[in-house]
């Protein structure tokens, strides 16, 4: 293999909580502007009902210790989708350069006040390289927050690398638990790069539909109910008002603000009794994340500067709420499937993970400060050395 060509590993565990995603992703080359890749795999694997609940128990109300078990559960599972990954690929372990794992974010509270941010992402760095061998990079958004920024968001400076396309402007909007996006200009210089939180993305509607269902089902299938209801403007102005969305980047949110708390508060002004009342709300709460988004761009990006829209995340496989972004986004074109990323959609938070454990290894900054907030630019992440085992023998 090539001095300049490395094999990254990328994993990822969103605030939507659908699961883990692994990447395999070769790079080959030294310097970000130039920088050939190439997608060698990618892997998800969701989560089981008992993990997801496992997730939003620590979430909601959990103490130290369901905290710590987390930790190092999160980890072994890691461990385990990386290295069907690997099997699946054909790559042995030894091959891999390094893993970037993001973890699951557990608190992400932004800067305020003159108050310094703080993060909190779960899913032992140790564990994950005893148990794969591998080196890992891991606790990329501390850096940033102890910089003064706000640790978010960490992909843009990676879409830059791989994903900007010569006189074409592209705003890649993720639909996580948060809906964020990343504008890349038509001149492909990364000075005009921007990026901050849009707001919600499917955690409120998935909120609202665990509820809505009795536990019974963990988001709103296929738009479906949605799709039923009907939106109830007074609310979706009342929630509209929330200050975030007048605030200017630098910004970044979390479910702390809008997630299981925010949806119980509005269950409570909104009383549903019926079926019915239900597919409302999630009418509702559908169209707040579509219009939060098309109200960001009008107020942040430049005008006449976005092209196309190219949808990533969980929120890309409800088609009412990408009905409902077409028609608030009209006539820019929205975008969904691997075709225009080059890659599957999924894979691109995964991608970028594994691209700044590549850049730290090479002491190359991974944040944005302009995006961010940070005082500068900074090195992002920690490392773990590889473990000495053998695959296999790790925790089991």
């Amino acid at each position: 293999m090539s001095r300049d060509r490395a094999i990254l590993g990328g994993l990822m565990s969103g605030t939507s909580l659908d699961g883990v995603d692994a990447i395999l992703l070769a790079v080959e080359g030294t310097d970000p502007r130039t920088l050939r890749w190439e997608v060698l795999g990618f892997h998800s694997e969701p989560y089981v009902r008992e993990e997801r609940e496992r997730i939003l128990g620590v979430l909601s109300d959990g103490g130290v210790i369901d905290l710590v078990n987390l930790h190092v559960a999160l980890a072994t599972k890691f461990r385990e989708v990386f290295l069907t990954l690997l099997d699946r690929v054909g790559v042995e372990p030894e091959k891999v350069t390094v893993i970037g794992s993001h973890g699951q974010t557990i608190w992400h509270e932004p800067p305020h006040g003159g108050v310094r941010g703080m993060t909190l992402q779960v899913g032992d760095p140790a564990t994950l390289a005893e148990g794969s061998g591998c080196p890992v990079v891991s606790d990329f958004r501390s850096r940033d927050m102890a910089a003064g920024g706000h640790g978010a968001p960490l992909v843009p400076w990676c879409d830059w690398v791989l994903l900007r396309r010569e006189g074409v402007g592209r705003a890649l909007q993720n639909l996580g638990g948060m809906g964020n996006v990343t504008f890349l200009p038509a001149n492909g210089e990364v000075g005009g790069v921007r990026a901050f939180d849009t707001g919600p993305g499917v955690a409120l509607i998935d909120g609202a539909a665990r509820l809505a269902s009795g536990g019974v089902q963990f988001w709103d299938y296929e738009g479906e109910r949605a799709a039923r209801g009907r939106v109830d403007h007074e609310l979706l102005e009342r929630l509209l008002a929330d200050p975030f969305f007048e605030e200017p980047p630098p910004r970044s949110t979390g479910r702390e603000r809008f997630g299981d708390v925010r949806v119980r508060e509005v269950v409570r002004q909104v009383r549903p009794q019926e079926p019915s009342d239900w597919d409302d709300l999630l009418a509702t709460l559908t169209l707040l994340t579509a219009r939060s988004v098309a109200r960001a761009y009008e107020q942040f990006l430049p005008a006449g500067g976005v092209d196309e829209v190219i949808l990533t995340g969980g929120g890309a496989r409800n088609p009412t709420l990408v009905k409902r972004l077409e028609e608030e986004l009209a006539p820019i074109p929205v975008l969904t499937g691997p075709e225009p990323l080059g890659m599957d959609p999924d894979a691109r938070e995964a991608a970028a993970f594994a691209l700044l454990s590549w850049a730290h290894l090479r002491r190359i900054p991974g944040n944005l400060p302009a995006v961010t907030g940070a005082s500068g630019p900074r090195v992002l992440g920690s490392l773990t050395p590889g473990g000495a085992t053998r695959p296999g023998e790790g925790i089991r």
